[in-house]
């Protein structure tokens, strides 16, 4: 009998659904259901849960129809989401207090600031490997506490639950039996001491949040609790943040190896081992990935806009008809002109942390044309990939021989061969760059035993091509310089 994994991998702009065949070991059907992108106020950003939610299952029952399999060849439902993003509801009904708020929402920067002019900054990085930022749960789900009157009447009551999206995902797949995460979306609310892996008290007591409210933590190839598809009672089993999942789907198992997914955002995450590496060079210290019998932390650097910049270039500059016309465009003129594009449209993520920082053009001249501007938005990536990777390098020592690299970008061959050029290593592309839905689908055929280690998938993992570098030292030099020159050009904007 055939054996299907379905990951439900729900990102920022959609939800889809990915059909994993193990005995062919590839997908076999994805299904994309987008939802709304709602921005309240300026540097705000939400998602209606029960729209989010209800394009999940859209995506899931398309697929399952589409693809023709039977729900009872369905081994179990994997789940992969979008960090950092907060829901709040309530736990009789399952009805959301308020809008999601997004891993890109600024609207609670300012209590970042006051946290750091009052030194918390020193014990938040100690326990929790993240620096004060919004774009981290904690202070969300304060705000949401603060200022939503029906969380602070349900938190009264004792019906109010918080959670990353895959909690609540869960929630509702089961029907409310489950109130669970996995570790990896833990250690990222700002809330998780990474050390002791549990809810830190004193985080807890800082930002006002107490621990009833918040799931229980469970491993990444455990069974999360059960649902149904189609009539039929199925596990889901298998549980990560996107970026972890990457990671894990890229098969980053040991010390040292890592994976770059370009995706809205670009994120950069390096296997550091069984210890967590402190950052001293403004990167994060994270869960890589938990499994019943190992822990393996890693070193990560997000980028705040990487394909967005696409998408801008798209959709208000319309300056391309669709995505995929970026690499096209770049390879119609030798360079950029001189023109550098620094993408920083929320600020700088790592490793410069400026939420201050805002978008900049420079090098403009009268001969500048829109496929300049194109090249140095795709060329964006690559430094900014730079950045993080020297920042690594500082902090762990850990030399880096190739990177892996999916996500909807790594499609783009001038990407990639820039992307050698400026790392000076080879950046290999998996036949597979559905390396976030293939993590989980990996962590879920852990947990239901149809892998009975990691090394049974190191040997599934295929390449399907690799850029080697060819640029000369001293072009990559004079390029990096100028990226440096336009990013400061950026900083403390706002």
């Amino acid at each position: 009998m055939k054996r299907y994994i379905i990951a439900l991998d729900e990102g920022t702009t959609s939800a889809r659904a990915a059909i994993f065949d193990l005995e062919e070991h590839a997908f076999i059907k994805i299904v994309n259901a987008p939802f709304d992108q709602i921005y309240p106020q300026a540097g705000w950003v939400e998602h209606d849960l029960n729209q989010l939610y209800a394009a999940q299952i859209a995506a899931l029952n398309d697929a399952v129809i589409l693809s023709g399999i039977n729900p009872s060849e369905i081994l179990s439902i994997a789940i992969t989401n979008q960090r950092e993003t907060v829901a709040a509801w309530n736990s009789d009904t399952g009805k959301p207090v308020c809008n999601a708020i997004v891993w890109q929402c600024r609207r609670t920067a300012d209590a970042c600031d006051e946290l750091k002019k009052n030194g918390y900054d020193e014990i938040i990085v100690q326990k929790t490997g993240l620096l004060p930022d919004a774009y981290f749960s904690a202070t969300k789900i304060q705000w949401i506490i603060k200022n939503v009157p029906e969380a602070k009447k349900l938190l009264d009551e004792g019906k109010l639950r918080v959670g990353t999206i895959d909690s609540y995902l869960i929630w509702r797949l089961t029907n409310g039996k489950s109130f669970v995460t996995d570790y990896t979306n833990a250690s990222r609310t700002m809330l998780f001491n990474i050390h002791s892996l549990s809810w830190d008290d004193e985080l807890l007591a800082l930002f006002g949040v107490p621990k009833e409210i918040l799931p229980k933590v469970i491993a990444c190839d455990e069974i999360a609790g059960t649902t149904t598809v189609l009539g039929k009672e199925i596990p889901v089993c298998g549980v990560a943040g996107d970026q972890q999942a990457a990671l894990f789907g890229q098969g980053c198992f040991t010390e040292g190896s890592a994976k770059n997914t370009y995706g809205t955002g670009c994120f950069l995450l390096m296997n550091t081992g069984s210890k967590p590496i402190t950052s001293k060079e403004g990167l994060l210290t994270t869960v890589g990935f938990v499994l019943k019998d190992r822990v393996n932390y890693a070193l990560e650097g997000s980028i705040f806009n990487a394909g967005s910049a696409v998408q801008w270039l798209r959709d208000e500059m319309q300056i391309l008809k669709k995505a995929s016309d970026s690499e096209r465009y770049s390879n119609t003129v030798p360079d950029t002109g001189g023109v550098y594009v620094v993408p920083a449209f929320t600020g700088l993520g790592a490793p410069y942390w400026d939420m201050d920082a805002r978008g900049t053009i420079v090098g403009i001249t009268r001969g500048t044309n829109k496929y300049h501007i194109v090249r140095a938005v795709i060329e964006s990536m690559a430094y900014s990939t730079v950045d993080v990777l020297n920042a690594m390098k500082k902090d762990g020592g850990l030399s880096l021989s190739v990177l892996s690299c999916d996500g909807g970008a790594s499609g783009n061959n001038f990407l990639m061969q820039f992307q050698a050029d400026m790392l000076n290593v080879s950046t290999i592309r998996p036949k597979c760059v559905e390396s976030t839905a293939l993590g989980a689908v990996y962590l879920s055929a852990l947990g239901m035993g149809a892998f009975k280690s990691v090394d049974d998938i190191t040997s599934c993992i295929k390449r399907d091509r690799v850029f080697t570098p060819s640029m000369s030292e001293e072009d990559r030099i004079q390029k990096y310089a100028g990226w440096k020159e336009a990013v400061k050009r950026s900083l403390h904007w706002a």
